[in-house]
């Protein structure tokens, strides 16, 4: 192996070690939602709020850096967000209500710092290979979501423990993946003193939250993320209230997560062959409300074969979305304003899902009007994804380019 492809393998696996911190502090509550809702005595909106709080927070710093004119260095910002998520969930093992919530909003606000900085790493380090990156990157956040939702239940039988302890568990790689960050940090934190980074055009902020182009990209962001946290926040519960015990229901959520990255790595095969993004867009759509139907409604015994339709959707969704910022940027400044305002906003409407599932299903005592207000979510949510998903730019002069069938995704449409 050549010194350029080791050096290329070395920061491949950088963000690989971050990206699969970025969800288990979410998906390992899923499955023992039950038992934590016992001990604290939680009604089911509160339940969802525990999945719910962090969510809320995923998008803060991303609003906050659509505006800041010269960004921290994203060494930096990944430090400090694993630094935070080790913090967050530390503080929500504490034997008490206040810290299990105030600790999920800490590692909201992690994960947030992480979700906004990776992109802008990836894109500046891997110029020529965004499309590979970017997919090995969101295989690696759902391949985190996977593991730590199928073994939290395990590890806690294995142990003979509570719930804390897998939990618990989770600061370990967390932690690591910080600490082998820092001397980069330190790196890019010298090379900013001897040439600091250029501003972005003034105005650009202005551009991109007042074209709909962008809101499209933003709603559709917001509304697959929100199917993705109804699914890490109740799915487990919907099966345990179907009659499947704890640890199988855990390994559906399992099964479900870990076939995202299927749909994740079809998304720049499919995209090669279509002149634009809209039947992803379908795709999404349609294996969702599928998915929904079947492990609600259809015989328990072939929920297994649902969470795979599931999670083959949401892995489309959840890469298409990703790849929307790139494609529908002009250029980086935009990129960067777009990324921000796109998983600001997106979080936000994302957050809502977990606490009205948790509340219709307290109101009603069941899961049908739930799961068909999602259904109703996946319906709608193809009206801005089929608009974001044609061949058009924010910021770029009226009228595309004669010619332009498609474009490598995380890049952006030429001028």
């Amino acid at each position: 192996m050549t010194g350029r492809r080791a050096g290329l393998a070395g920061s491949l696996l950088m963000i690989v070690l971050v990206a699969v911190n970025l969800r288990p502090a979410i998906a390992a509550i899923g499955p023992v939602l039950t038992e934590i809702s016992d001990e604290f005595r939680l009604s089911g909106a509160a339940a969802g709020a525990l999945t719910t709080v962090p969510l809320v927070f995923f998008g803060s710093y991303g609003l906050m850096a659509a505006f800041l004119r010269r960004a921290p260095r994203g060494e930096t910002l990944l430090v400090s967000a694993m630094a935070l998520l080790v913090a967050g969930m530390a503080l929500r093992l504490l034997d008490a209500p206040f810290p299990l919530f105030a600790g999920s909003l800490v590692a909201g606000i992690a994960i947030s710092i992480g979700n906004i900085a990776m992109p802008g790493i990836i894109k500046r380090d891997h110029p020529s290979r965004i499309t590979t990156v970017t997919a090995v990157y969101t295989v690696a956040v759902t391949a985190g979501a996977s593991l730590s939702s199928g073994l939290v239940v395990p590890l806690e039988h294995i142990f003979d423990s509570t719930w804390r302890l897998p939990l618990g568990l989770l600061v370990i790689p967390a932690a690591l993946a910080g600490l082998l960050w820092v001397p980069r940090a330190r790196r890019a934190a010298h090379a900013a003193r001897s040439a600091p980074p250029a501003a972005a055009p003034r105005g650009m902020a202005a551009l991109v939250w007042r074209s709909g182009l962008a809101w499209h990209v933003t709603v559709f962001m917001g509304l697959q993320s929100l199917l993705a946290y109804v699914v890490l926040g109740w799915l487990p519960t919907i099966c345990q209230d179907r009659g499947m015990d704890e640890a199988p229901a855990g390994y559906v959520l399992a099964l479900s997560a870990a076939v995202q990255a299927v749909g994740s790595l079809t998304v720049p095969l499919l995209a090669r062959r279509t002149r634009d993004q809209r039947p992803l867009v379908l795709t999404t759509a349609t294996l969702s409300l599928a998915g929904f139907t079947g492990v609600t409604w259809a015989p328990i015994e072939s929920v297994w074969v649902w969470a795979v339709v599931l999670g083959l959707g949401q892995g489309v969704g959840f890469a298409t979305a990703l790849s929307f910022i790139g494609l529908r940027a002009h250029n980086a400044h935009v990129a960067a304003q777009l990324s921000g305002m796109a998983q600001g906003i997106g979080y936000l409407i994302a957050a809502l899902g977990p606490l009205a599932v948790g509340a219709l299903h307290d109101a009603t005592g069941g899961w049908s009007v739930p799961i068909a207000g999602v259904l109703i979510v996946c319906a709608v949510m193809t009206v801005p994804g089929l608009s974001a998903g044609r061949n058009r730019s924010v910021g770029a002069p009226a009228g595309p380019p004669a010619g332009v069938i498609n474009t490598e995704i995380s890049g952006h449409i030429p001028n």
